[in-house]
């Protein structure tokens, strides 16, 4: 072999045309894999010399993480999501929705409880959302790759969906989910239609800038009612006094608990089940205290300033 390189060598030195006055030279090709072994080990020590950080993990309690087998909330709605997280399918004439989705991990069940209410992935035509948030947009992107569903958001939220959630303005890059594209904008109040099923979107910001509420009606045992799906009016470990990035942070949750008590809302639904009194982990009694709209606003109102006044006098 080391003859046949050199005799390569050799025949590869010799000018190209009797008209060089000065041969082309090379180096030796016999000595080109022990050039390249050396560049190649030393790469590899610098590289094993500079791993990447691990990625730190969100980590939520087991129940936002369990799912459940499909519960029926009204004649064309079920819960699909999980234990302590509301995903809400909706089936119209023409085709279904989703509405939230939960943490990233709950893509392959949520799309195992479509299937098992008949819904296959080409039957997922919009999925809509409250918030931009991992416990609750976190599959979006598994979704959309797996049922081409079209993604409606507003113009806030869709800042947060493309970014994965990175750069909150109250947790940072603490909970990052697969980024995601809307593809449809709302304005506040616009409606989205699938066949006879009309949702009417309601802006909420305080739990994000872009949180959303959303009413439609259904029919239970063929009597009509009008479902909200309120949006969170909560904040959790948020600076509600003095926050530079939001300074009226606590008017506008004001604001959003005030068109929370004025929807049509004879049957109340939250992103956090057990915010407007739902156990989805209890099939036969899910839902033991109902809550109205007006009554879920001013919980969450008396919270919003207990937890003001405790900033104020530096208890938090």
């Amino acid at each position: 072999m080391e003859d046949a390189l050199h005799g390569l060598s050799r025949r590869y030195s010799r000018p190209r045309s009797s008209t060089r006055s000065t041969p082309m030279r090379f180096a030796p090709l016999a000595t080109l894999p022990i050039a390249l072994l050396l560049a190649t080990e030393a790469l590899a020590a610098r590289a094993a010399a500079a791993a990447l950080p691990q990625l730190k993990a969100y980590e939520v309690d087991a129940s936002w993480r369990t799912p459940i087998e499909p519960l029926q909330i009204a004649d064309h709605v079920w819960q699909v999501g999980a234990a302590e997280i509301t995903a809400l399918l909706v089936k119209t004439d023409a085709g279904a929705v989703l509405i939230d989705g939960g943490m990233p991990q709950m893509a392959d069940a949520l799309l195992a409880n479509l299937g098992k209410l008949g819904v296959a992935p080409g039957d997922l035509r919009l999925v809509l959302h409250t918030h931009a948030h991992a416990d609750h947009a976190g599959p979006f992107a598994a979704i959309k790759r797996a049922t081409g569903a079209t993604i409606v958001s507003n113009a806030e939220s869709a800042v947060l969906l493309e970014r994965g959630g990175a750069h909150d303005l109250h947790f940072g890059d603490d909970i990052l989910f697969p980024p995601v594209r809307a593809d449809r904008l709302l304005q506040d109040g616009e409606q989205v239609r699938l066949g006879s099923t009309v949702f009417t979107v309601h802006f909420t910001p305080g739990h994000t800038p872009g949180s959303m509420s959303w009413t439609w009606t259904d029919t239970q045992r063929g009597a009509p009612v009008r479902i909200a799906y309120a949006d969170s009016l909560s904040a959790p470990g948020y600076r509600l006094v003095d926050n530079p990035a939001v300074p009226h942070l606590l008017e506008t949750f004001e604001r959003s608990a005030a068109i929370v008590r004025g929807l049509p809302c004879d049957l109340l639904l939250t992103p956090h089940p057990g915010a407007s009194g739902w156990n989805y982990a209890d099939a036969a009694h899910p839902h033991p205290e109902p809550m109205t709209c007006a009554d879920y606003a001013d919980d969450a109102m008396k919270k919003l300033k207990r937890q003001a006044e405790a900033q104020k006098a530096g208890k938090s």
